[in-house]
């Protein structure tokens, strides 16, 4: 492994590795004059509609006016979030995204009035709405399902004011993770290696030489455990809220408030969760024992279930040759989807560059009206393709339903979100498997699939799923939550789901402090839910090629219009059963199978 070195700051990594912001605005003084421009009409549409949307056809007119308001929040809030989620080392950037979430407040709490009248209205004076224009149909329709939950508009305009306080916690995370939290570096045989936050997740948490990795491990869990408690209290704060919001508005449970705007029902989330749990367990601890075997570990722990099965073999990528491979690689979508996978890398939407202070992981924007923005710290690995090709169906999702759908239609269900992204891991999987004979390349792209994708997104996000849920049970019986709760809650999941093939090592425990995605509802469980989609959608276009693609084309152009299960009809694949998740689970327990096998024959050969 090439030795990992102290990340730059922002001002010194390539302007060419780098995503061009100016596509939104060219200068500061555009932001500012569209900040400016939004207050003024805001002002003007709250001048002209409140208290004037009485019956149906108000409504629409409303309606009219209020979409290009939300058109307008778009830019300045791309602008602001992108550029802090680069550096928030740096103080500009932190101090613009702050007062805009300032005043995004207070202009949403002036136009809080909206859904307010609107839920005002009859539901017969809604239905009779949708029917006028139903370019808002699918918007209406959900605050009909929203109605009973409505509080009053004082109230609810108050709420609104207090937006940006409610969103505090997820800032505060951000913030301690970093900005505050400098590692030390960690020494090996007297030798001493670097460590960051992306360092860890990029590089050391992979690294196949085993002193180096528990190590870095080791050093990486001591730094968590320095701010687990300021961590915790900051996720506490969060849950409580959003506890107390599920109460105050009515919902039985605080999972009925969060799954509401997902659009799917309680027994489909614990579901994903359950069946995953039990049967996918007896896989994974068979592809633990292969690593363990392959590596020659006298034991198995947490810190080594991230080091590739064939380290050696794993090529190294740039990001010039990395667009060849997703080009190849994603042809079966069509020459249209090719020709903006081709755009994002030419006209600078991907920001590659590491960088001190950019937010780890990856992430795709897609701002509608505007060409979407990909964030991901590359290393060079053949893993950086396969999450760049993640990120790249997202940004496919929402390049299409962007342009065929309004800023009201286009955002589909977070149920659903994580198909068109895991979508383009498993087309990725399939062409590299189909080129190559090579028993050792098979070997490699099948341990790709299985360390990558599915193991991304049916272990490391469905575990936080799991955990994530015993948090809200304890949250919705009126409890609160600590850093010794949390790390007994993780370290609970991490041993039922392990067994006795992984040691879970001091330090497993403090993987709450990682993901940012508890602070976005029951965000976790959905990848699991989209791969499970995806894996059945893309066996599909294996077998029947064109007509496939050209129905999940169509999935991706639909946008918002339709619920999960809907788009899933459409792509030919009935989530509301449990066979889509259990072919899933079969088809990775196959693959686990093959490793076994594929590595006894490399063995053989020896």
């Amino acid at each position: 492994m090439t030795l990992v070195q102290a990340l730059p700051p922002r001002s010194e990594v390539k302007v060419e590795e780098t995503w061009d912001l100016s596509h939104v605005f060219s200068k500061e003084e555009d932001y500012e004059t569209a900040v400016g421009q939004l207050e003024k009409e805001v002002a003007v549409f709250v001048e002209q509609f409140r208290g004037k949307i009485v019956d149906a056809s108000s409504a629409v007119e409303a309606l009219k006016g209020y979409e290009k308001i939300r058109q307008l929040f778009v830019p300045v809030g791309t602008y602001a979030n992108l550029a802090v989620s680069t550096d928030q080392t740096d103080d500009e950037a932190q101090m613009r995204a702050s007062k805009l979430g300032s005043v995004g407040a207070k202009l949403n709490s002036s136009l809080s009035f909206v859904t307010s009248e609107l839920l005002a209205l009859s539901k017969d004076e809604l239905k009779e709405a949708i029917t006028k224009d139903d370019n808002y149909a699918v918007y209406l329709q959900q605050l009909l399902e929203l109605k009973p939950y409505q509080l009053h508009p004082e109230v609810e305009k108050t709420l609104a004011a207090f937006s940006a306080s409610f969103n505090a916690p997820y800032g505060l995370y951000n913030t301690t993770k970093m900005v505050d939290m400098n590692f030390d570096d960690f020494i090996v045989d007297g030798k001493s290696y670097p460590l960051s936050y992306v360092s860890f997740e990029g590089d050391w948490e992979s690294e196949p030489d085993t002193a180096k990795r528990r190590a870095a491990f080791e050093a990486f869990s001591k730094k968590l455990r320095d701010y687990q408690h300021t961590t915790a209290k900051t996720y506490d704060t969060h849950v409580q809220t959003e506890k107390t919001t599920a109460d105050i508005r009515g919902y039985n449970t605080v999972f009925d408030y969060l799954l509401q705007h997902q659009e799917v029902d309680r027994s489909m989330y614990e579901r994903q969760i359950d069946l995953i749990t039990k049967e996918l367990a007896p896989h994974m601890r068979k592809y633990a024992k292969l690593l363990q075997k392959v590596y020659g570990l006298e034991k198995m722990t947490f810190a080594d279930l991230k080091v590739p099965l064939d380290p050696t073999f794993e090529p190294k990528i740039s990001i010039e040759e990395s667009k060849k491979y997703i080009d190849e690689g994603l042809a079966v979508m069509g020459e249209d989807y090719i020709e903006m996978v081709d755009r994002s890398y030419k006209e600078r939407w991907i920001d590659f560059a590491q960088n001190k202070g950019k937010s780890t992981g990856a992430f795709c924007s897609s701002p509608h009206g505007y060409h979407p923005y990909i964030l991901i710290s590359w290393t060079g690995s053949m893993e950086d393709v396969f999450v760049l090709a993640h990120e790249l169906g997202h940004a496919g999702h929402f390049y299409n339903a962007n342009a065929e759908q309004n800023i009201f239609n286009a955002r589909t269900s977070m149920y659903f979100i994580e198909a068109p992204s895991t979508m383009n891991e498993m087309l990725m999987a399939n062409h590299l498997l189909k080129n190559s004979e090579d028993v050792r390349f098979k070997r490699w792209v099948i341990s790709s699939i299985v360390a990558r994708t599915y193991y991304h997104n049916f272990v490391t996000h469905l575990l936080e799923a799991a955990y994530q849920r015993k948090v809200y049970e304890l949250v919705d019986k009126g409890g609160n939550v600590n850093a010794a709760i949390l790390n007994n809650l993780k370290r609970e999941v991490l041993e039922d789901f392990w067994g006795d093939a992984v040691e879970i090592n001091e330090g497993a425990e403090l993987t709450w402090m990682r993901q940012p995605h508890y602070y976005m509802g029951l965000y976790p469980y959905t990848y699991s839910a989209g791969l499970t989609i995806s894996t059945e959608v893309s066996k599909r276009i294996l077998e029947e090629g064109q007509p496939a693609v050209d129905d999940w084309i169509k999935v991706l152009k639909a946008g918002g219009t339709k619920t999960p299960a809907e788009l899933s009809k459409m792509a030919g694949v009935d989530i509301t059963t449990e066979e889509p998740l259990r072919n899933t689970i079969a088809y990775i327990g196959e693959l686990i199978d093959q490793l076994v096998e594929l590595t006894e024959e490399i063995e053989a050969t020896v």
